[in-house]
């Protein structure tokens, strides 16, 4: 390849929005082989180039976990095997659309309210307690009485609890990030979505 085939780490990375330490991430995660070198640098042909793209894909704009992307990315993988990967993320993506689907449909029912103070004098409140959130499993009636016969979560529901608790969203693409067991907690999701909320910081003006 001549140098007019290639570029640098650098503009590889700006192609898509990156920092050169997130290319050199993926790489180090098996999503992307080592680039060739020239002078000790790591230069980027077309191939390459449209490799990091599809990298970007998965895990930008795709949410893969990175060890699932990279069963995608590398091309080491079998036809089977990349597609495997692909249904487990596209059945994830569809979980969370659901979800998504129905906190909208919930969001938009709540608009139509008339009262000033839904706790305080929605008639269709308490319906709506009983369908869509765990006092629904209490007995019907008072919901005061229905406190008292409840002696709280089973274990395994508080389990889950803290399980949740123990996870964040990430502030880029809203992603769960799990809190690790040891160290402090990740704020971002990816190294992908941290340097994207860096770059965001460096460009908002200064404070006056």
């Amino acid at each position: 390849m001549t140098r007019r085939d290639v570029v640098s780490i650098g503009s590889a990375a700006a192609l898509y929005g990156l920092a050169p330490s997130t290319v050199r991430w993926w790489e180090s995660q098996g999503l992307l082989d080592p680039p060739a070198r020239e002078g000790g640098k790591r230069v980027y042909g077309g191939t390459e180039l449209r490799r990091l793209g599809l990298a970007y894909l998965c895990c930008v704009v795709g949410r893969m976990p990175l060890e699932q992307a990279a069963v995608v990315t590398s091309g080491k993988a079998t036809r089977d095997a990349w597609q495997d990967a692909i249904d487990v993320q596209l059945a994830q993506v569809e979980r969370q659309l659901r979800q998504l689907e129905a906190a909208r449909a919930y969001l938009r029912h709540c608009l139509g309210c008339t009262d000033d103070d839904i706790a305080g004098s929605c008639p269709q409140l308490d319906a709506e307690l009983a369908a869509h959130t765990p006092r629904g499993r209490a007995p019907a009636g008072d919901i005061v009485a229905a406190a008292r016969a409840v002696r709280g979560p089973a274990r395994d529901e508080r389990a889950t609890a803290g399980a949740a608790r123990d996870e964040r969203l990430c502030p880029g693409c809203h992603a769960s990030v799990p809190r690790p067991a040891r160290g402090r907690p990740r704020v971002h999701c990816s190294a992908a979505c941290r340097q994207r909320a860096y770059r965001a910081r460096r460009a908002a003006p200064a404070p006056r």
